[in-house]
């Protein structure tokens, strides 16, 4: 096969029946009952039944995805025997790609994304946070113009807005309070951003707002043994390649309220060589990313049997 990367979805792209099409696919079987056993819960009823309402809430969202992608990389590693030469993963995807990568093993990391989206949830209540997608605007104004809006609000520390995922060449997400995010949503709008949208999340994720529950990840992932991962892992929180158990935690802690440095991530996995980038895991947003950021790569998707054997095709 040609050399390639593996990528990992975050938040967003889960569905009810998301892993249906797989069928009873043994490998599939035996990671959703890895996971209900670390998580003491049925993960294979709530990702297969729903409603999505459940699906969407943070606490659920965070461990279905990693389930979802895991279940996808297992299955492609038991038919090809081919690994990544790297991988990534977009916000919570690197803890999809941590056990790609050997350093962590599904049933730590189960409970540990829970244990983040719990935090999330609880360091902003719902309806105080917010994010929103700023499309069609250089990155480099967003922060301007997040800046001038934290500025507008100034003299409530809780009052602030910030540039947290870094998408492609369009597309910069910001987040931050409520009303910060709606005047930064107003400042960008005027000063040339083609469209503000509010996404529909419950949390401003990966503001500083995140930082009480970075604190409370920190002391879960001391707790945790970390092994050396056994394939390139590009964090998204420093764009760099970690071996050391210690920095992979500090990394993991920082990310939580840190940006998401994806169009770096992509670059840096193409100055490794690599063109073909395949988002293993529900949905194709990370693989029309890549297109995006640049035109010289090639995107793919891997999450049902059909997307499988598109991608076996394409690396062959």
């Amino acid at each position: 096969m040609k050399p390639f990367a593996f990528v990992f979805p975050g938040q967003g792209s889960q569905s009810v029946g998301m892993l249906d099409a797989w069928g009873a696919h043994p490998i599939v079987l035996e990671t959703l009952k890895e996971a209900s056993d670390a998580l003491g819960e049925d993960v294979a009823k709530l990702i297969h039944e729903g409603p999505k309402e459940a699906l969407a809430l943070t606490t659920n969202t965070q461990p279905v995805m990693l389930v979802a992608a895991v279940a996808a990389y297992r299955v492609w590693m038991s038919e090809t025997g081919v690994p990544p030469q790297v991988v990534a993963g977009h916000s919570l995807g690197e803890y999809s790609a941590l056990v790609a990568a050997g350093a962590l093993t599904l049933a730590q990391a189960a409970p540990l994304v829970r244990l983040r989206a719990r935090a999330m949830q609880e360091a902003v209540p719902v309806g105080v946070g917010a994010m929103a997608a700023i499309l069609g605007m250089d990155a480099t104004k967003v922060i301007a113009g997040c800046a001038e809006a934290t500025g507008a609000m100034a003299g409530s520390d809780s009052e602030v807005v910030e540039a947290v995922n870094f998408n492609d060449a369009g597309q910069t997400v910001i987040a931050g309070s409520k009303a910060a995010v709606d005047k930064a949503c107003e400042i960008l709008k005027a000063a040339g951003a083609k469209r503000a949208l509010l996404l529909p999340v419950s949390a401003p994720f990966h503001s500083s707002l995140m930082k009480p529950a970075a604190e409370k990840l920190k002391a879960r992932l001391e707790e945790i043994e970390i092994a050396t991962p056994q394939i390139a892992l590009v964090n998204n929180i420093d764009v760099a390649v970690e071996m050391d158990a210690d920095r992979i935690r500090d990394a993991l802690y920082r990310q939580a309220f840190g940006p998401v440095r994806w169009v770096e991530c992509v670059q840096a996995i193409k100055a490794r060589g690599l063109t073909t980038v395949v988002e293993c895991g529900p949905g194709k947003v990370l693989a029309g990313m890549v297109k995006r950021i640049d035109a010289e790569m090639t995107g793919a998707a891997l999450f049902d049997p059909a997307t499988l054997e598109e991608v076996k095709g394409l690396l062959a």
